[in-house]
């Protein structure tokens, strides 16, 4: 039984923490994981066609982020202010959780300010409520239309980079931080496994014959938050909205039925099919809230591939990986990985696990 969270832990020195894409998305590294044999490759990810054929289907991630990271001044003080949008609470009083940095100085009845790169002063928040020793929920003042309000914060806000990659976002951010395939709006992080696809590559899958589903997981902050206790069995993950469409149940039911190969892309597509299983173990329509934690033993039901990034030591995505490719062929990969330099975290290599 690998229930022990220190179990998930290994050696990843700074410098293997990717700062920036692969220049073409598809050109990334791409370790092949042989889960029959133990088997263990070294290719690039444009590769990834050599393994699929007519008729497997691959479940893609389409949420789309938003640049869910806000910089605003404190009024009086005019103290910097970073604010993080976490979700939308209530698009008619446009209330907001987010978390503020450095919470100490926002208090209940505060204002922030908010202007553009001109320093023309666009958006007002008043904090509302205290939710966590950093959460806050705050009110935007604002009198446009919604439309107007949500390009308001498109404009003001940056992308939202994980604080590991230890830079500030850039322009090319905007676009690289986005799966090709991203269409509906509501992420704090990229479905990193997705970033690896360039529409070229999509467009050689699907001459072959591959079919894509596409579902919905709106990743929120809790998929990277860290596990505090050693007994995986009490760690709860914050509970993540999901939709699985009827088109997207159909193509993985006769993938499945058919015996090809269905393909997760992504832990975040993974945690969405395997929340929504039928009772004959197919995939069915689902629309709700998530948090399913996947950790070893795991009886799995929908996929039998698995598309991932390399993972954090002793993060919730790694243990799931863990979970579906056996625990000790995945912690040799890993140690080949850091062996052979291989791109970790949001712009790094790849992973496919047959």
């Amino acid at each position: 039984m690998r229930t022990k969270l220190s179990q998930f832990d290994f050696e990843l020195p700074d410098d293997r923490i990717a700062q920036y894409p692969s220049e073409n998305r598809h050109d990334s590294r791409l370790m092949v994981v042989h889960r029959d044999t133990g088997k263990i490759e070294h290719r690039t990810f444009k590769d990834i066609l050599e393994y699929f054929d007519e008729g497997d289907s691959m479940i893609f991630n389409n949420t789309k982020v938003f640049p869910a990271r806000l910089y605003g001044k404190k009024e009086k003080t005019g103290a910097n202010i970073e604010v993080f949008l976490l979700r939308e609470l209530n698009t008619d009083s446009r209330l907001w959780d987010v978390l503020v940095d450095p919470a100490r100085k926002i208090r209940v009845g505060n204002k922030l300010y908010f202007s553009d790169n001109k320093d023309n002063e666009v958006l007002v928040a008043e904090v509302v409520d205290n939710t966590t020793s950093r959460g806050r929920t705050i009110r935007f003042i604002y009198d446009g239309s919604d439309e107007e309000f949500q390009k308001e914060l498109h404009r003001l806000g940056t992308t939202p980079l994980p604080k590991e990659l230890g830079r500030a976002a850039e322009e090319a951010d905007r676009d690289r931080f986005q799966t090709v395939f991203a269409k509906e709006i509501g992420a704090v992080a990229a479905p990193t496994a997705g970033l690896h696809y360039s529409r070229e590559l999509l467009k050689r899958l699907e001459i072959k014959g591959v079919e894509f589903a596409e579902i919905t997981l709106h990743i929120g902050l809790g998929t990277f938050r860290s596990i505090d206790v050693e007994d995986l069995s009490k760690h709860k993950m914050d509970a993540e909205y999901f939709k699985i469409k009827e088109d997207a149940v159909s193509t993985v039911n006769e993938s499945k039925i058919g015996e090809h190969k269905v393909c997760a892309v992504g832990t975040t597509s993974m945690r969405a099919i395997e929340s929504a299983v039928s009772a004959e173990s197919l995939l069915k329509e689902a629309e709700g809230w998530t948090n399913l934690f996947i950790y070893p033993p795991y009886e799995f039901s929908i996929a039998d591939a698995m598309v991932t990034n390399f993972h954090l030591p002793k993060s919730s995505l790694m243990i799931m990986v863990c979970a579906f490719g056996g625990y000790d062929l995945i912690m040799e990969a890993y140690k080949q990985a850091v062996k052979e330099k291989y791109r970790f975290f949001t712009y790094g290599d790849a992973m496919l696990i047959l």
